[in-house]
C-alpha cells in the first residue's frame, strides 16, 4: 500500500510518500480502507519529536480517519465489510475501570492513532473495532475525517471540563485551529456568548460566520483589555485555552471572578506563570484536558447529524501532498482542517 513514513524526527522533509506493506488484523481489529484523513498540529509535534516521547519508526502519522471497512477480525460484530465509518482517534486498553467506567481517556495506555502507533495517512490502516462509527447522515469522507479529534477535544473542553452553561461568556483563542473552530460551534449550541481570537481580518470574518458574537484581531491589540472592555469590565466566565505560553498571561487577565480556565495544548511553549494571590482572590480555576472519551464522541456526532454543528475543512490535499499540508499548518496559513484524500 502507498503510505506516508518517517523514519526519524524533523521538518517536513521527512515525510515519504512510499509503498509499505499493509497492516494485519488480530481478532478484535478491522481494516479499514482510508478514504480521507485530516490533520492535527499533534502530528507536527509528533514529527518534530517531543522530550521523552520515544515515538517507534518507521512511523505513519494521522489521527483522523475516514473510509470503508476492508476486513474484520474474526471475533468483530459491531462493523461489516463496506461499512462506511470514521474512527475514534484513542485507543485504550478496554479493561482497565477507566475504560470500562466511559472514561477511556483517561487509561494509563490511552494514546492516539497516529502518535504511539501507527496512523491513517495510508491507504490502510488497523484500529480496534470499538472504534469505529458509521458515519453520521450523507457526510463525505472529506467531511467525517474533518470532526473526531477537533470536535471531540472541544467538547471535553466546554461541557465536560469547564462545565459551559447557557448565557455565559466565553473567549475562545484561535478561532482559525480545527480546534478553535469547533469550540466557536459547540459554545453557540450551549447557549453561550462567544468571543474569538484570530490573526487576520479574514479568518475574524469565518469565525463570526460559525456564530462568534465578537471577533479579535489578536495580533493587534492586548486581547485581554479588549475582553474587558466588551464585557464591560467583568471577563469571561470561561477561556478555552490551546496556544500556551504566547496568551497565558491575558488568558488569566480575561477571567471574570470565579472564572475558569480550560487548556488542552500548549503550541507557543509550556512556561505559564500566575500569581498564585490572583488565582485564590479571584477564586479561578484552572483545568487540564485531554481528548475525551468515545461516549463524549457519540454526543458529538448526535448534533452533526442534525445539523447543529459542522466540520469546517479548509483544503482538500492528496495524500502524496502530505509535507505541503505540513507546511501549510506550521505557517497557521489554515481555517479550519487540512484534509488528505487518499
Amino acid at each position: 500500500m502507498n503510505a506516508v513514513v518517517y523514519f526519524e524526527h524533523g521538518g517536513p522533509e521527512v515525510l515519504r510518500y512510499t509503498e509499505i506493506a499493509a497492516p494485519s488484523v488480530e481478532p478484535s481489529e478491522v481494516l479499514v480502507r482510508v478514504r480521507a484523513c485530516a490533520l492535527n498540529h499533534l502530528d507536527i509535534w509528533v514529527r518534530r519529536g517531543m522530550p521523552g516521547v520515544l515515538i517507534p519508526f518507521p512511523h505513519i502519522p494521522g489521527s483522523d480517519v475516514a473510509g470503508e471497512v476492508a476486513k474484520v477480525g474474526s471475533n468483530v460484530t459491531n462493523v461489516h465489510v463496506g461499512d462506511r465509518i470514521l474512527l475514534a482517534p484513542g485507543v485504550s486498553c478496554g479493561t482497565c475501570q477507566y475504560c470500562l467506567s466511559g472514561r477511556d481517556n483517561l487509561c494509563r495506555h490511552y494514546t492516539l492513532l497516529g502518535y504511539m502507533v501507527d496512523g491513517g495517512c495510508a491507504e490502510y490502516v488497523k484500529a480496534p473495532a470499538v472504534n469505529a462509527i458509521p458515519i453520521p447522515g450523507n457526510l463525505s469522507f472529506e467531511e467525517a475525517a474533518a470532526i473526531p479529534l477537533v470536535f471531540l477535544t472541544a467538547w471535553h473542553m466546554l461541557i465536560t471540563r469547564a462545565n459551559l452553561r447557557p448565557a455565559e461568556e466565553v473567549l475562545i483563542l484561535g478561532a482559525g485551529s480545527g480546534v478553535g473552530s469547533a469550540a466557536i460551534q459547540i459554545a453557540k449550541v450551549t447557549g453561550a456568548r462567544v468571543i474569538a481570537t484570530a490573526g487576520s481580518k479574514e479568518k475574524l470574518l469565518k469565525a463570526k460566520e460559525l456564530g462568534a458574537d465578537e471577533a479579535i484581531l489578536h495580533t493587534r491589540t492586548d486581547f485581554a483589555n479588549e475582553v474587558k472592555r466588551l464585557t464591560n469590565r467583568r471577563g469571561v466566565d470561561v477561556v478555552f485555552e490551546h496556544v500556551g505560553e504566547a496568551t497565558w498571561e491575558q488568558s488569566i487577565r480575561s477571567l471574570a471572578v470565579g472564572g475558569r480556565l480550560v487548556t488542552c495544548g500548549a503550541t507557543t511553549g509550556h512556561e505559564g506563570k500566575i500569581d498564585i494571590r490572583y488565582l485564590f482572590t479571584r477564586q479561578i480555576s484552572l483545568l487540564g484536558s485531554y481528548m475525551g472519551s468515545k461516549a463524549e464522541l457519540f454526543a458529538v456526532l448526535d448534533l452533526v447529524g442534525r445539523g447543529l454543528v459542522k466540520p469546517v475543512i479548509d483544503v482538500v490535499m492528496p495524500l502524496s501532498q502530505a509535507a505541503e499540508a505540513h507546511q501549510r499548518l506550521e505557517r497557521r496559513e489554515q481555517f479550519g482542517k487540512i484534509v488528505l484524500r487518499v
